[in-house]
């Protein structure tokens, strides 16, 4: 039991806070009298108190404590020097001494959950920090400074966890753009930035929040994803993985497409996995999120414009300027603008081997939402050229979708063959088998499939002396008994 639940407890069912206070089988805790305490000690009057003094003077003891360890620590807090372990050893130390001086009536789990939320408040990110700490917890989102949602396992629930106000929210909001060089501001309103560990932040605050400052975090795993482990997940099928190593090995232009949140940026770390370490990288991203193993990795990140609008890099400046960088591979993250007429031009001119992700909903989709990235360029190139420019660059389209059941899967992985007349032509090698449709958990029974079609591409496989057993291409024979 919580200490207000056991102060509440004790003003509702007995005039004796001790025995409230003291349940069978729970450590003694002292009352303190009931006149008024001296030297700030705010709990001595909770136990006759109405229930918001409670949390009042709980609140009332964090903001006191930050302040002292504030005056204690000063400017070793945030010593970019000090290993981020030392910095919080410190800080608990001087709470504990804070709470001792203090004469805070807790018992040892009430203590340590006070000094893990005192700390979070300080060096995380507040309430927040629990729920990033929770591994199985993948997105959080931030509805003003009283609701907060999580999402577990692809569904979404609400969480008992607020912010005390909208400035409590906004300041660790600031708190995170500051970290990496973004700034959130009224004439700034939205940001987007990452956490340390990489997971992506988007913060909106009022004006445009018309419901006080939004947030969003979607967490990356702190041990990047495998091939085994998408398998694993159902995401990916044994043969498909196959196919996108052998892809990637061969050198072939891949373009993942997929909605929001349906797992591009992981299959991007799964597919950078397979390329060779003697080979260079250069990573484009507007936030840093990918988590490249290989050693020879350079990574480039966009900049936003300073306070006085100017400063900023965009994608399409990093794109042209990776091509002076004499690498192996370019890796850009997303293309969602006119860097996707730079980016089609470096895999017609030599840069073969370069992955990216665009969003769109299925292949041919892909394929038009790349038409117009081209015209954001500012170009007037004719529609014809710009899918002749897609058909000649882009090799192969791996299409993600997340489905009803929360669960991320592979559900296409297309060939581009070419032009025929005025239109791309498009080919599957895999598709999802949604007819097999879904068990008593609604949870989808279907698995990628074969479309029985061998992919032109493999005879480049055969050049390079890379092996793909043909029977992947082709459904298994059904079994029938006699």
């Amino acid at each position: 039991m919580s200490l207000v639940d056991r102060l509440q407890a004790a003003r509702t069912t007995t005039a004796n806070p001790a025995e409230a206070l003291n349940p069978p089988g729970a450590p003694p805790v002292p009352v303190l009298p009931t006149a008024e305490p001296a030297g700030g000690q705010l709990l001595g009057t909770l136990a006759k108190a109405p229930p918001t003094a409670t949390s009042d003077a709980l609140a009332g003891i964090k903001k006191r404590a930050a302040e002292e360890l504030t005056a204690r620590l000063g400017s070793r807090i945030t010593d970019s020097s000090l290993d981020e372990g030392d910095v919080r050893r410190m800080v608990r130390e001087a709470l504990g001494a804070f709470i001792d001086d203090e004469q805070v009536p807790l018992t040892p789990e009430e203590r340590r959950r006070l000094v893990r939320e005192i700390v979070d408040e300080i060096l995380g990110l507040g309430p927040l920090q629990r729920l990033l700490d929770d591994p199985l917890v993948t997105e959080i989102m931030v509805n003003g400074s009283e609701r907060i949602y999580v999402e577990r396992g692809g569904r979404l629930h609400l969480t008992g966890t607020s912010f005390t106000s909208d400035a409590h929210l906004r300041r660790v909001i600031e708190r995170i753009v500051s970290r990496v060089g973004r700034r959130i501001d009224e004439s700034s309103p939205l940001v987007d930035a990452r956490l340390q560990d990489g997971s992506r932040v988007n913060a909106v605050i009022p004006p445009l929040a018309v419901d006080g400052p939004s947030l969003t975090i979607r967490k990356f795993s702190a041990v990047p994803l495998t091939v085994e482990d998408l398998i694993r997940f159902d995401s990916i099928s044994p043969a498909m993985a196959q196919l996108l190593h052998a892809c990637v090995q061969a050198r072939l232009n891949i373009i993942v497409s997929g909605g929001t949140g349906t797992g591009k940026t992981t299959l991007l770390n799964v597919l950078s996995s397979f390329i060779p370490d003697d080979e260079r990288i250069v990573t484009i991203e507007d936030a840093v999120e990918l988590q490249l193993q290989q050693e020879h990795v350079v990574r480039l990140e966009s900049r936003p414009e300073n306070v006085e609008g100017r400063g900023a890099v965009g994608i399409r400046e990093l794109v042209r300027n990776s091509l002076r960088m004499r690498p192996d591979r370019i890796v850009v993250g997303e293309v969602r603008g006119g860097e996707a007429l730079d980016m089609l031009q470096a895999m017609n001119t030599g840069h073969d081997g370069s992955i990216s992700t665009v969003h769109s909903n299925s292949p041919r989709d892909a394929i038009a939402r790349m038409e117009t990235l081209v015209l954001m360029a500012g170009m007037d190139l004719p529609l014809r050229a710009i899918r002749e420019q897609i058909a000649s660059a882009v090799h192969l389209i791996v299409q993600l979708s997340r489905l009803k059941d929360g669960t991320r899967r592979v559900t296409h992985i297309t060939e581009v063959l070419g032009m025929e007349g005025d239109v791309v032509t498009l080919q599957d090698a895999f598709v999802f088998d949604y007819a097999a449709g879904v068990d008593q958990d609604g949870r989808f029974i279907g698995k990628p499939i074969p479309t029985g079609v061998r992919p032109r591409f493999v005879e480049r496989f055969a050049d390079l002396g890379i092996s793909v057993p043909s029977e992947i291409f082709f459904p298994a024979p059904h079994k029938t008994g006699r």
